[in-house]
């Protein structure tokens, strides 16, 4: 049985990958979310869900993981991959009630916390290359504004990504990034509608916009990006480390 773990797991595409991932009844989940009715919903929709572990914690929190890996010491010895999903979206603005700390420390230090929680378990793993799978964003390759904190984060994440890869390599654990551009999510969908309200208009219109500005003129579904992490995890691939891969339907190329 593999074992991998998915934070951000509440909903979008932490949701949907767990979804994806819970067909294949070799497969063993940990899904966490920072809310625990989330999370326990997510739980209840999964294929073969008397395997699978969820938690709700915040995962900047060293005792929350190793509380967690204590609590389930007989299924948590070693695990398999890690899709580090977890990340809050929206601007943030110089001054009172400024959001830079919270963005930056939820996104990329958060981040950084659970990789290294985790990463005594994935060397424990006896399968020959394990997975680190990271959510960055287009807009660590593009300045928005408004989105300081945000942007930063999502670039300091593949930062940590090329580091870590380096690092591991030599133990056969892959470290990437995904890059996703717009995705049918919550976080998305408060996105458009803040940008709506900036510019003073209604969220179709707004939304029209966005992806008019996109080559395929669409939005990712999460399901797709769920598909993507499946074969990021699975033995199909073995060589790809240290990167950050663009799934955005074209609004940013290299």
């Amino acid at each position: 049985m593999k074992t991998y773990i998915i934070t951000g797991a509440g909903s979008g595409m932490g949701a949907a990958t767990a979804r994806l991932l819970s067909k294949d009844p070799n497969n063993r989940l940990v899904i966490i979310s920072r809310t625990k009715s989330n999370i326990d919903e997510v739980l209840t929709s999964l294929d073969n869900k008397e395997q699978h572990i969820a938690a709700a914690f915040d995962i900047r929190e060293a005792s929350a993981w190793k509380n967690l890996f204590a609590t389930y010491s007989d299924k948590l010895a070693s695990i398999d991959g890690l899709f580090a999903n977890a990340g809050i979206g929206g601007a943030n603005h110089y001054g009172e009630n400024d959001r830079w700390d919270e963005i930056i420390s939820i996104n990329l230090t958060g981040t950084y916390v659970s990789i290294q929680e985790c990463l005594p378990y994935l060397r424990n793993s006896k399968q020959a290359f394990k997975h680190i799978l990271i959510t960055s964003s287009c807009l660590a390759r593009f300045g928005v504004p408004a989105y300081t904190a945000y942007c930063t984060a999502k670039t300091g994440l593949l930062g940590l990504t090329r580091s870590l890869a380096v690092e591991l390599g030599s133990e056969k654990i892959l470290v990437n990034a995904l890059c996703p551009g717009w995705v049918e999510t919550e976080m998305a969908r408060a996105g458009i509608q803040l940008l709506a309200n900036a510019i003073g208009k209604d969220y179709q219109s707004t939304f029209d916009e966005q992806m008019g500005i996109v080559p395929l003129q669409r939005i990712t579904q999460p399901e797709e990006i769920a598909q993507f992490v499946k074969f990021m995890f699975s033995d199909l691939q073995t060589s790809i480390t240290g990167q950050g891969l663009d799934i955005n339907n074209g609004s940013f190329m290299i």
